[in-house]
């Protein structure tokens, strides 16, 4: 740890977690003796957050919890797991075999398509967990580090189409994510029945670890397809001539908060300027191991690198990454966001090879009446000779389809129902976090409820001579932000069973946080909310004004400028 700046170093009783891992054995904890213990599927004491390093996190079936007490049954314990997947992008062998877990050995026979570009597999049985790391482990993949303290699956813009730009910032996102990487064998120990490693040191992450998550993304202007303002550290791709040339750095996003609790609040990150493509990986180490040695240890709600960066101020921060790192940040290089979201359908690359982006509304690939979303990417994956790729959206880009086999994807696509033609574009700029019945932190609906919601909304544009337009609208089952919604036009926060807290303000291009409108309100209030502002929208708009833009000109709202001081002024809601 760096002896100056000791200022810089919260002072006070460490929180539990602290203990957890630094007893851990480096993140060993006894998880290969519990998977021993037939008499409970659950992995007990510290275990239970220790798996979290190992890509998973222990729930339960919260549909069925009362009824299983009734009949004095411990409550249907399993693990999801959650893949590491720089980019997002997967060899369709690869699919081909998590298809083919998903539907033997989980309960819920599905693959899900997560807001962290990659997939997730639900309902895993004690007995699958072991053979479940041993599959990935055999087609080249594995779960490392996409839970807990560390540094997670490190997302990159999918577009196929700039091929070589893309190529090399996917790199870089993959080098990050390896150069990140916890150094500890516990992983391939525990589950692939390696030899126990002599010693273990972690020069960048440290024998404790981070003090809290830590998220880290690539993204290729002009899409902010990854939302950048909800991630820790990320690289904007600069480009000249074609060519790559270095990166913009933004250190200090994130969007989670605790319902109550004014001093957290969602946060834009802060631009420390470009750096040459030779200072990539030193940089990246040197604002983890900043955020190592200088974020709160003591109280885990303000851990996170926002909060660091708010205590300390950012150009501190700034310096002692220079110092670490041996680079000097030079003024950023222009650059502009003007979309988000996927395109929808077939584009052509630069290369002459096509890409089809499927729509997979909440990510979940499964097999549902009239709609056999998981065989048909099955049956595409059989004859498809290039990748496929998930995005930041939830969304599935089939790349790299040769001229020959473009018509035979589009057909099998559409025989699955992977190709509607009626899909709207409020429906495509929907998205919502798994919530219930699996997520054990979840206090509402979000996955379950938003299509119903989208249909809701779909009347209203309608209703209001709108049905061409759509909202940035994004629902999220508590305050820890896997739905996105505090970069939302429209963000809802679950708050209880049916009742949301009720943001608005955000911009299509995600560089705004949105401010909470009416706070606990129930679905069928939000919709009467929507119908009046809508209304108003409709008249009152400038020639192609934003819903959210149009918020903050109407005063409905007053724009989140500063988190810290701001977000939480009830003042800047006009009566």
């Amino acid at each position: 740890m760096s002896t100056d700046n000791k200022n810089f170093i919260v002072e006070g009783k460490l929180a539990d977690n602290e203990r957890l891992k630094t007893e851990s054995n480096f993140l060993r904890g006894t998880i290969a003796e519990d998977l021993k213990d037939d008499l409970t599927g659950a992995f007990v004491g510290d275990n239970f957050q220790l798996i979290r390093f190992h890509g998973m996190y222990q729930q339960d079936d919260r549909d069925i919890r009362a009824e299983r007490a009734k009949q004095k049954l411990e409550p249907l314990q399993n693990v999801m797991l959650r893949a590491r997947l720089p980019g997002g992008i997967i060899t369709t062998d690869q699919w081909l075999a998590i298809d083919k877990f998903a539907e033997e050995k989980s309960i819920y026979g599905s693959i899900r398509l997560t807001t962290r570009q990659t997939f997730q597999f639900h309902g895993v049985l004690k007995p699958n967990v072991k053979p479940m790391h041993q599959m990935l482990n055999s087609v080249g993949m594995d779960s490392i580090a996409t839970a807990g303290d560390v540094n997670r699956n490190v997302l990159c813009t999918s577009n196929p189409v700039e091929s070589e730009v893309h190529q090399e910032a996917y790199e870089w996102a993959k080098k990050i994510s390896e150069h990140l990487l916890p150094k500890t064998r516990a992983y391939a120990e525990i589950w692939l029945d390696e030899k126990k490693a002599e010693s273990t040191e972690e020069p960048i992450l440290g024998s404790t670890y981070l003090p809290r998550k830590f998220k880290t993304t690539v993204v290729i202007p002009p899409h902010n397809d990854i939302d950048v303002h909800a991630n820790d550290l990320n690289f904007v791709a600069i480009a000249e001539n074609g060519k790559l040339i270095g990166f913009n750095v933004l250190v200090g996003g994130g969007l989670a908060m605790t319902h109550g609790d004014t001093a957290t609040f969602p946060r834009k990150a802060d631009d420390f300027g470009f750096i040459s493509l030779e200072h990539t990986l030193a940089v990246a180490a040197a604002v983890v191991s900043t955020q190592r040695d200088w974020g709160n240890r003591v109280n885990r709600k303000n851990a996170k690198t926002k909060y660091t960066l708010e205590r300390v101020g950012v150009e501190n921060f700034k310096a002692e990454v220079e110092k670490r790192s041996g680079a000097v940040f030079a003024d950023s290089k222009p650059y502009e966001f003007t979309s988000r979201g996927d395109r929808i359908g077939w584009v052509e690359g630069i290369d002459g090879k096509h890409h089809l982006t499927l729509f997979i509304e909440n990510g979940r690939i499964l097999d549902f009446p009239g709609k056999t979303l998981k065989t048909g990417c099955a049956e595409i994956a059989r004859i498809h000779p290039g990748d496929m790729r998930m995005t930041a959206n939830q969304n599935l880009i089939i790349a790299g389809v040769p001229t020959e086999l473009k018509d035979k994807i589009e057909s099998i696509a559409r025989e699955h129902g992977l190709i509607a033609d009626d899909v709207s574009p409020q429906r495509m700029d929907s998205m919502a976090c798994v919530a219930l019945p699996t997520c054990p932190l979840a206090m509402a609906e979000a996955e379950r409820y938003l299509p119903n919601a989208v249909t809701e909304i779909e009347g209203l544009l309608a209703k209001h001579n709108l049905a061409n337009e759509s909202i940035i609208y994004r629902v999220t089952g508590c305050p820890n932000g896997c739905g996105r919604a505090m970069l939302a036009e429209v963000g809802l926060v679950g708050k209880g069973p049916g009742k949301y807290n009720f943001h608005l303000g955000g911009d299509r291009q995600g560089l705004r946080i949105p401010r909470m409108y009416k706070e606990n309100i129930s679905e069928q209030q939000i919709m009467q909310e929507l119908d009046v502002l809508i209304g108003r929208w409709a008249k009152e708009r400038n020639t192609d004004e934003a819903f959210g833009d149009f918020l903050i000109r109407a005063e409905v709202v007053k724009p989140v400028v500063d988190s810290a001081k701001d977000f939480h002024d009830e003042s800047q809601v006009p009566a």
